[in-house]
């Protein structure tokens, strides 16, 4: 090997080192002076310590979901969250990395929605704290870009970025609550016995854990049941029953004095529920109360009793009627 190749080689090798090192000594997770880097760098370490997130927008709505020794809550509706959203959205804050440095000029941030949310009723974006001990990450979550970035600012910093993946933010309590009021597999329901609001109640029975089909036990004369795909819809309803929203309540109702639908529901395992509705503004609304009449459910209905307790659900329409289905839908002449 001539002399001129090995100082070539060498000169090689001296710039090959010195890139390693620059590279060695980067913080790459933090956004550096060209807009590259994760921009909260330091949420991905703190994940376990959050304690409390908090969403504003411009127009004074607002959310907190706080986490007890026992679960995450919603604030504003003094009730469980829906913690698979609420690990998302953590998890999509930790791992926000920049794609583009935009704007650090204030008068252009309302173009990317990043403008500051406090105090400013023009605001398009949102304000999303993430607390922790130690400290709180605020950022303001812009309009989204395309179908996986969204437009960010760090609150107090002048730079804003399009950074990955997407955040999807909701300052409305209601959509951060858990949604699921109660699910109840129709295998598992023996008895319903349900009063409508107007006209005849009745009871749809299955007698053991093996039959398909409920069946109708008050018939009128001359009448006959409709097919067994239309009994058992009204059972079926709650094996998915879900929330819009859900408010604390007193005893005392809007509608007091007034003739509430009703419907008992008993199990074959020994958990009974009881359903009362009520329809205000064409709004639908439910309160339940549970009790366990064998001691292999007892520690099941003591929690949903807790969960139901002095609170009023609203449910979509097609579910409450489903609920409460008057007799005369589901009896047809007889043949």
């Amino acid at each position: 090997m001539n002399a001129r190749r090995v100082a070539i080689l060498g000169a090689l090798a001296l710039i090959v080192f010195a890139a390693g090192a620059w590279l060695a000594s980067r913080d790459t997770s933090r956004p550096d002076s060209l807009g590259r880097g994760r921009v909260l760098p330091d949420l991905r370490e703190a994940l376990n310590d959050v304690t409390e997130i908090r969403i504003q927008k411009g127009d004074g709505s607002r959310v907190t979901v706080r986490r007890n020794d026992e679960e995450w809550q919603v604030v504003e509706r003094e009730y469980p969250a829906d913690e698979s959203r609420v690990r998302q959205l953590l998890m999509n804050l930790s791992q926000l990395e920049v794609l583009e440095e935009k704007t650090s000029d204030p008068a252009n941030y309302a173009q990317l929605g990043v403008e500051d949310v406090a105090g400013a009723g023009k605001a398009t974006g949102s304000l999303v704290e993430t607390v922790t001990p130690q400290k709180t990450f605020a950022l303001i979550v812009g309009k989204p870009s395309g179908g996986s970035s969204t437009f960010v600012r760090v609150a107090g910093e002048a730079r804003s970025f399009l950074a990955k993946p997407q955040l999807t933010v909701d300052a409305d309590p209601a959509r951060w609550v858990d949604r699921t009021i109660v699910e109840l597999p129709q295998n598992r329901i023996r008895e319903m016995v349900v009063t409508p609001a107007r006209g005849n109640g009745y009871t749809l029975l299955r007698e053991k854990s093996e039959d398909t089909d409920f069946k109708l036990t008050e018939v009128p004369k001359g009448r006959e049941p409709v097919g067994a795909s239309a009994l058992n819809a009204v059972p079926g309803s709650l094996a998915s029953l879900t929330l819009d929203d859900v408010r604390r309540v007193d005893e005392k109702t809007p509608d007091a004095g007034k003739s509430r639908p009703r419907a008992i529901v008993r199990t074959f395992d020994g958990l009974e529920l009881e359903i009362s509705g009520r329809e205000e503004d064409s709004r639908h609304y439910l309160t339940l109360s549970a009790r366990a009449t064998q001691d292999e459910v007892r520690e099941e209905a003591e929690r949903l009793s807790a969960r139901f307790a002095g609170r009023e659900y609203e449910i979509p329409g097609y579910k409450y009627d489903a609920i409460f289905r008057p007799l005369d839908q589901l009896l047809v002449p007889k043949s």
